[in-house]
Formats: structure tokens, sequence, C-alpha cells
């Protein structure tokens, strides 16, 4: 049998082997071995072809033909296994990771109001529901709208009452939100009524304890007409401390001293303790506005009259929620905080 036969047979029983084979193979590891050894170059297939040099110039072709023949036969089988496996992976793996859309979200932990945000939105509620409305200033104040427009020239002595940051000779964080009531009368050019509430953030050379701190927050309110009385005054505490605290609670106005108020109160609120004891507790100031203000503001005190009070909101929190430490409210404690998100 001439060399040529008997090559084209030894590659056709590789074929038909190979081929027969690799239709079993079960894993991708087992693929890639069964590869080399058929068609690697230390293959089975290139084993065979050594012996092209026996061969002589008119027969190589024929048995090269032959040759690319099985090598592509061998590789198609190989590629199409690879895929095979290649797709099996792919499918594993997305059952493996598949989303079930049936299943319910999970659900995102959420936050809620700050204590402090809370008790001054439910303040806010309670006045404009009585017609107030809400107003607003700076925090970094002029000393004339801070104090001399509030009857508190330079040098008098209710300013140590209030010790100040001062930016510069002239600017410093506002003490009170009570410039805000100046800048509310400057605004309505002398016309009336005038009824609006202040809310913002205050400052004062204070040190940080269990009942101060250098920063807390303050609401007033202010309200200007013809014909406003005490009795007004008090009327509108007393509604206000009822639908803050219950409708049983009382108030008492002890007389005070304010330099932006003539007469001026202070405001006690009736308070059970845990023992049971009813017991009076201060809350806020108040007082009918001083002629010298209404001018300040741009209004006539022989025509018109008004009272204002100003409460701090921390206290009015620490009395609601029964806190016994302000400092609670700045700690970003999660631990204090979360409480009030269910309330």
């Amino acid at each position: 049998m001439s060399e040529t036969i008997q090559m084209k047979e030894h590659l056709l029983a590789l074929k038909e082997e190979a081929l027969e084979v690799l239709e079993k193979v079960a894993t991708p590891k087992e693929l890639a071995d069964l590869r080399v050894k058929y068609s690697g170059k230390k293959g089975a297939l290139t084993e065979i072809l050594r012996g092209m040099g026996k061969l002589s110039a008119e027969e190589r072709p024929v048995v090269g033909q032959v040759a690319n023949e099985v090598r592509e036969a061998i590789e198609e089988v190989v590629n199409r296994k690879q895929d095979e496996f290649t797709k099996a992976e792919t499918n594993e793996r997305l059952q493996a990771e598949k989303i079930d859309v049936t299943l319910p979200g999970r659900a995102l932990p959420q936050g809620g109001l700050h204590p402090l945000n809370k008790v001054i939105e439910q303040i806010e509620d309670i006045f404009t529901g009585m017609g107030y409305r809400v107003a607003e200033g700076p925090q970094a104040e002029t000393d004339y709208y801070n104090f001399e427009a509030l009857n508190l020239p330079k040098n008098h002595p209710a300013r140590d009452m209030q010790d100040s940051f001062y930016l510069t000779e002239d600017l410093l964080m506002r003490t009170h939100t009570s410039p805000v009531q100046i800048r509310a009368m400057e605004a309505m050019k002398g016309e009336t009524p005038i009824k609006v509430i202040c809310p913002g953030t205050v400052f004062r050379r204070d040190d940080d304890d269990a009942t101060h701190s250098f920063q807390f927050h303050q609401i007033e309110g202010l309200v200007i007409g013809k014909d406003i009385r005490m009795s007004d005054l008090k009327g509108t505490l007393l509604q206000f401390a009822r639908e803050m605290f219950g409708e049983s609670t009382e108030i008492r106005l002890r007389p005070s001293f304010f330099p932006f108020t003539e007469p001026s109160a202070e405001v006690d609120v009736t308070f059970v303790k845990k023992n049971g004891e009813r017991v009076w507790i201060e809350i806020l100031g108040c007082g009918m506005v001083h002629p010298k203000v209404l001018e300040m503001g741009g209004f006539d005190p022989e025509v018109y009259s008004g009272f204002a009070f100003g409460m701090g909101v921390e206290r009015i929190a620490i009395l609601k929620y029964g806190i016994d430490d302000i400092r609670h409210f700045y700690n970003s404690d999660l631990s204090f905080l979360k409480q009030f998100a269910r309330q």
C-alpha cells in the first residue's frame, strides 16, 4: 500500500475517533484536553502529518487537503461544544442571579422630622390658623435692627441680658428674632393689621449646659392694629397653650421687664409632673409693644397699639416631650431622634 493511501486512512480514522469522542465530552476542561490531544502542536493530527516528508510533490497536496478537512471537522465539533458549554454556563448564572419581580421590594429606612422642626411646624400651624403669617429675616443682623430699633440704644444696660457674637462693630449674630418684627413693620409702611410670627435660629454667648446653648431657636409674634389690648394678648396665648399642651392647660401672666414692651409679662402654664403634681412653669415673655418701638417701625402710637411675644422652641419641646437636657437636640443621637419619627 502506498504512503499516500496509508496517511489518508490514518487521517480518516483519526477523524472518526475524534468526532465520536468529542460528542461525548461532559465538561469544558475535558473538551480542552481533547482539543490538545487531537489538533494541538503535539497532537495526533500533527504526528500523522510529520510523515508528509516522505511523499512526493504530487502526493503532498492530496494528503494536505484531507488533513485540512479532518482539522476543520474536529474544530467545528470543538467550537460547537464550546458554545454549548458557554450557553449552559450563562443560563445557569442567569438562573442563579435572576430577580424575582414578584417579591416585595426591600423597604428603605425612613427618616423623620427633627423634634425641634416638629415643634416649629406645630407652632406655625397654630398661629397661621389664627390668621398670622410667617415672616423671616437674616441671622447676621445690624446693631440697629437687633437693638436700637427695639428701644435698646447703645450702652443701654439691658443689652447685658443678651451678650452677643459681633462680626463687625455694627454687625452681629442676632440674639433674638425681634429684628424680624421691625422689618415686618417697615415693610407695611404704616398699614395695618400686622399679624406675624417670626421663627428662626438665634445666638448668644452662653455656656452650654442642660438648659442653655449658645445657639437655639425662637418664635416671636407681633400684632399691630387699632384698639389692641392686653386682653387680646392673653386670649391669644391661652389659645396657643391649650392647642400645644392640651385643653385643660391654664396660663398666668406675671409682671416683668422687656425694653421693647410696656407693660411686660412672663407667661406660665400649668404642667403636670410625673408624680401627678400640678405646677406652674414659665414658657415665654410678652407685652404690649412699646410706643418707641411703634414709632421706629413707622406707626403712630397715638393711633395704633399692639402686642408681642417670644418663646424658645427648645423650652416648648422639652415640656411637650418630657426631655431633661437641651443638648439631646443637638447631639445627632439616632437612638434619641428615632422616637420622634413615630410621633
